[in-house]
C-alpha cells in the first residue's frame, strides 16, 4: 500500500467514523476496519484479539504480535483524566510474564492516546481522528514489530525514506553527467546538492502549508521532461526575488509563490542536466505525491544532505549525521543539565514576588545587568547567550539540538517573547532554514 492509498484510506476511515462509536457495540468493527483497510491487514481477526480475560477484569483489544493493549471507550467519554490508562496498565500488570505488552493505546473514537512503556516518562503521543490521514505514520507500530520509541522510531524511518528518495533524484541526475562524459568535480556535486535541497525545501513548503496546497506539484505537472528543468530553475529564481522585483508580465502561478527570505536560493550558479521520463517521475509522484514533507525534523536534513555525499566526501570532510540522542548526551551534561537545575530551583521559591523578581533578573544577559544587584550571582539567561558563541563552532543538527532546547526553556522565564501570531509551520520553517544554511557555510 502506497502512501498516496494509505491516506486517502485514512480519509474513507475517519469520515466513517467522525462522530460516533459505542464501546461494546462497535470496538471490534472500528479496529477490525483499520487494520484492514488503512494498514493492509488482510485477515485483522487473526491479528487483534478482543475481550482478553485476565484476573482483574478484560482487555478490550491486545495485538500479540505488536505487543500492543487497546482500553476502547466510547465516543462521549474523555480521556484527559487518564483513568482509562491506570485501568489499562492494572489489566497489563495482571497479564502473564509470557504475554509482552510494549504499547498500550486509550481510544474514544476521536482520539488515540499511545503510551510507549519503554518511554520512561510515559508521556502519550495524542493523535486525533481527524487528523489520521496526516498522522498515519505515527501508527505504523499496529503491524510492525519495533523496538525503539515511538517518537524515535518516526523520525528515522522518515529520516530514512527521505534520504532514501532524495538520493534516488541525485543518482538520476548524476547519471546524466555520466551519460555525456562530464567530470563529476567538486562544482558538480554541489550544483547536484544543491538543486536536491531546495527540490526538499519546496515539498516541505506544500506539506506543511508555507506554499498553498499542491501549489508545487500542480505547477511542475503542466510541463514534460523536457521543459521541467528549466521550469524549476525558473521557480528558484522566483523564489529568491521580492514580490516588487518580479517581472509583473511572469506567469501568474509562478508569481504565486512567496519569497522566501533565505541564502537557500541566492546562488543560481549551478549546472543541472536535462530531465528524463524517470527524473520527471522521481519530483512529482515519489519526491511529492507519495511522501510528506511536513514532518521532517531540521535535525535529520542533515542526513538527507548525506545521503547525496558519497563515502569519501563525508570521510575527507568528516560529515557524518549524529542523532539528536547522542547529541545530548553531550550538551546535557555540558551545560544543560545545570541550567535545568537552575531553573527549577527559582521555580520552586514559595514567594511568589521573589520568584518573579529572580525570574526578571535571570532573564537578562550578564552584559546587561546592572554590577550592583547581585553581582556574585551568575545570569541564568546567560547560558542562553553561549549559543552566539556555539554557533561559531556547531554546525547544522549540533547548534540546532542547542538552540531548539535552549528556546524551549527561554519562555518559561520570558512568555513575552513568544511571538504573537506565529504559526507552527512557520517556526518549523525558520529552523529549517537555519539548518540548511548551516550545510553550505
Amino acid at each position: 500500500m502506497t502512501t498516496t492509498e494509505q491516506k486517502r484510506a485514512a480519509k474513507a476511515f475517519v469520515a466513517k467514523w467522525s462522530g460516533k462509536g459505542y464501546e461494546k457495540g462497535e470496538c471490534q468493527e472500528f479496529w477490525n476496519t483499520l487494520l484492514r483497510d488503512v494498514f493492509g491487514i488482510a485477515k485483522p481477526e487473526e491479528w487483534i484479539r478482543y475481550e482478553i480475560h485476565v484476573p482483574t477484569g478484560f482487555i478490550d483489544c491486545y495485538m500479540p504480535k505488536t505487543k500492543v493493549v487497546i482500553e476502547q471507550k466510547g465516543f462521549e467519554k474523555g480521556l484527559d483524566d487518564r483513568d482509562a490508562f491506570k485501568q489499562a496498565m492494572m489489566y497489563v500488570g495482571a497479564m502473564s510474564d509470557a504475554t509482552p505488552v510494549r504499547f498500550v493505546i486509550t481510544c474514544n473514537f476521536k482520539e488515540f492516546w499511545i503510551y510507549d512503556r519503554h518511554d520512561p516518562d510515559l508521556k502519550p503521543l495524542k493523535i486525533k481522528l481527524a487528523d489520521l490521514p496526516k498522522e498515519v505514520r505515527k501508527m505504523s507500530f499496529l503491524t510492525e514489530v519495533n523496538e525503539a520509541p515511538v517518537r524515535i522510531s518516526h523520525e528515522v524511518t522518515v529520516s530514512k525514506a527521505a534520504g532514501k528518495v532524495v538520493g534516488l533524484l541525485y543518482n538520476a541526475l548524476l547519471k546524466k553527467f555520466e551519460e555525456r562524459g562530464l567530470p563529476v568535480d567538486e562544482k558538480a556535486r554541489k550544483s547536484l546538492n544543491v538543486f536536491c535541497v531546495r527540490t526538499v525545501f519546496c515539498a516541505y513548503a506544500e506539506d506543511a502549508g508555507l506554499f498553498e496546497k499542491d501549489q508545487f506539484v500542480n505547477y511542475l505537472r503542466q510541463f514534460d521532461a523536457a521543459a521541467l528543468r528549466d521550469r524549476m530553475l525558473q521557480l528558484f529564481r522566483m523564489l529568491n526575488t521580492a514580490p516588487e522585483k518580479r517581472d509583473p508580465f511572469e506567469r501568474d502561478d509562478l508569481k504565486a509563490f512567496p519569497f522566501v527570505s533565505s541564502a537557500l536560493f541566492e546562488d543560481m550558479d549551478i549546472s543541472v542536466p536535462q530531465f528524463d521520463d524517470n527524473i520527471r517521475t522521481i519530483i512529482l509522484d515519489k519526491m511529492s505525491a507519495d511522501f510528506d514533507w511536513s514532518e521532517i525534523s531540521p535535525t535529520i536534513f542533515g542526513a538527507i544532505f548525506e545521503s547525496t555525499l558519497n563515502p569519501e566526501i563525508r570521510h575527507d570532510e568528516g560529515m557524518h549525521y549524529t542523532t539528536p540522542e547522542n547529541i545530548h548526551r553531550v550538551i546535557d551534561p555540558l551545560f544543560l543539565d545545570d541550567l535545568k537545575d537552575e531553573l527549577e530551583t527559582i521555580k520552586k521559591d514559595a514567594t511568589p514576588k521573589t520568584r518573579n523578581r529572580k525570574l526578571e533578573d535571570y532573564s537578562l544577559p550578564m552584559n546587561k545587568r546592572s554590577q550592583s544587584r547581585r553581582p556574585h550571582r551568575r545570569s541564568w539567561m546567560h547560558g542562553i547567550s553561549i549559543q552566539g558563541q556555539l554557533s561559531l563552532t556547531c554546525t547544522g543538527k549540533r547548534c540546532f539540538c542547542i538552540q531548539s532546547s535552549l528556546k524551549h526553556m527561554k519562555p518559561m522565564t520570558q512568555p513575552s517573547l513568544l511571538p504573537m501570531g506565529s504559526t507552527r509551520s512557520f517556526r518549523r520553517w525558520r529552523l529549517l532554514q537555519s539548518s540548511l544554511r548551516c550545510m553550505w557555510n
